[in-house]
Formats: structure tokens, sequence, C-alpha cells
């Protein structure tokens, strides 16, 4: 071999090794007194510095952020905001005053299904009957409301899960026990303010309560359905109030009909 070549290859050979020891030991390269010092001293070079790794020790409240975007978008989610704001505080009623908040609910229910049908079934030249509409709002807030807390409060205690099978036990209990008893209890208190006898309240029922039933059978089983199987049991009431408004257009229309006896003459 020439020295030509000799000397290429010693070259090469000392280029590979300082290479390698250059990214073996990168520390070490930097200044030969670190190649004395301990390991774990060289370490603190390493390490992220002392006011960077106690950054984490501050935190920022999300108030300030908060506070500085409502009061600059505030004219224009006001709105927003106070619906949330209605549906929290009934929300916080509903836990706080469960049968007083639930009974009223149903009162105002009722009331507005009556004076809806009323509008419906009475000619546009006679007033409201605002005696009927007292009565059905003293059934909502003194009966029903009452009643349906501690309906669906039994349910969840009977019945506590909400998979399939025990949303069709919940339904069958409700059209063959609540609903049949609440019904009864409707036509017959409601002709007993209205001045009939226990047997024209008996001949009424016996006249209204299998097509009401009936019909009740076609409307609430899918409303039970969504009520037991997606709604919380605190909300039941609520929800099952909201469905029952169209039913009790009709309820209201069925308990001012004439009397059974009177309608047979």
């Amino acid at each position: 071999m020439s020295r030509g070549s000799f000397r290429s290859a010693t070259v090469g050979q000392l280029l590979r090794r300082e290479t390698t020891a250059a990214f073996i030991d990168p520390i070490t390269r930097i200044h030969p007194f670190l190649r004395n010092q301990p390991l774990t001293q060289t370490r603190d070079y390493l390490r992220v510095p002392h006011f960077l790794r106690k950054v984490k020790d501050y935190e920022i409240s999300p108030s300030l952020f908060s506070s500085a975007f409502s009061s600059s978008s505030s004219s224009s989610s006001t709105p927003a905001f106070s619906k949330v704001g209605f549906v929290g505080w009934y929300l916080g009623m509903v836990k706080s005053r469960p049968i007083l908040t639930k009974s009223i609910t149903s009162s105002v229910i009722y009331i507005a299904a009556d004076m809806s049908s009323q509008t419906i079934s009475r000619p546009s030249s006679e007033p409201y009957d605002l005696v009927r509409t007292l009565r059905m709002a003293g059934y909502g807030l003194l009966i029903l409301g009452p009643s349906l807390h501690f309906w669906f409060n039994f349910m969840s205690r009977l019945f506590p899960k909400q998979d399939i099978i025990t949303t069709f036990k919940k339904m069958a209990m409700g059209q063959t026990t609540y609903g049949p008893t609440m019904t009864v209890v409707f036509f017959s208190l409601n002709a007993h303010l209205q001045g009939e006898s226990g047997t024209e309240i008996v001949a009424r029922l016996k006249r209204d309560l299998l097509p009401t039933l009936f019909n009740g059978a076609m409307y609430w089983p899918i409303c039970d359905f969504i009520t037991f199987k997606f709604i919380p049991v605190h909300l039941q009431p609520l929800v099952s109030n909201s469905f029952s408004y169209l039913w009790t257009v009709y309820m209201t229309y069925m308990a001012s009909l004439e009397k059974a006896g009177t309608a047979t003459n």
C-alpha cells in the first residue's frame, strides 16, 4: 500500500471515531472540564431551568377569562343565558321542593289544556267557563301532581333498571293500574263537583270509562316508553305532564259532556 493511500485511510478512521464519540457523548465534547464531573452533576445541565419548572405551580383562574368574555358578549347572549337560567332554576326547584313544583306544573298544564279544549269546542259567542278551568287547575294541583311524583318514585324503586324489559313492565303497570285509577278519580271528582249524584257518576263511568281507556291505550304506551326509558326519575313527572297536554284536552272534553242520564233521555 502506498504512503498516500495509508494516510487517507488513517484520516478516514480518525474522522469516523471522532464523529461516533460526538454522538455517544456530546456533553464531553463541549468542554473538557465536563469529562471529570460525576454523571449526576452532568445531568443538571440537561434539566429544565428552575423557573420553567415552577410555571406549573401557578394557575390562571378561569374567572378572568369568563368575566371578560361574558362582559364583552353579554349583549348578544342575554336571551340564551336567561333561558338557561330559568331551566336551571326549575331543575333546582324540582330537587328542593319536588312535590310543590310538580303539582304547580301539572296545574298550569291542565289550565292550558282546558282553555285549549274550550277554544276548540265552544261556540265563539259563548264565554269561557272559568269555573270548569278552576276545577281542572285544582285537580292538577292537588291530585295529579302529587300522585305523579309518588308513582314515578315507586316505579323507580320497584324497577330500578331502565332496560327494555323493565321499561315494558313499568308501561304495563301504568296501563293496568295507575292510568285506570286516575281516570276513574278524574271523572268521578269532576262529576261530583258539578253536582251529580252517585248514580249519575256511575252512569257516566259506564258510558265514558271504557272508550277513554281504549283511546289511552293507543296514546300513552309510546309516551310511557320514552318517559321510563330515557328520562331521569326526578324529571319524569314533567315529561309525563308535557305528554298529557294533548290527552288532557281530550279528557276535559269528555268530562264536560252531559250527564249520562240526560244524554240517554
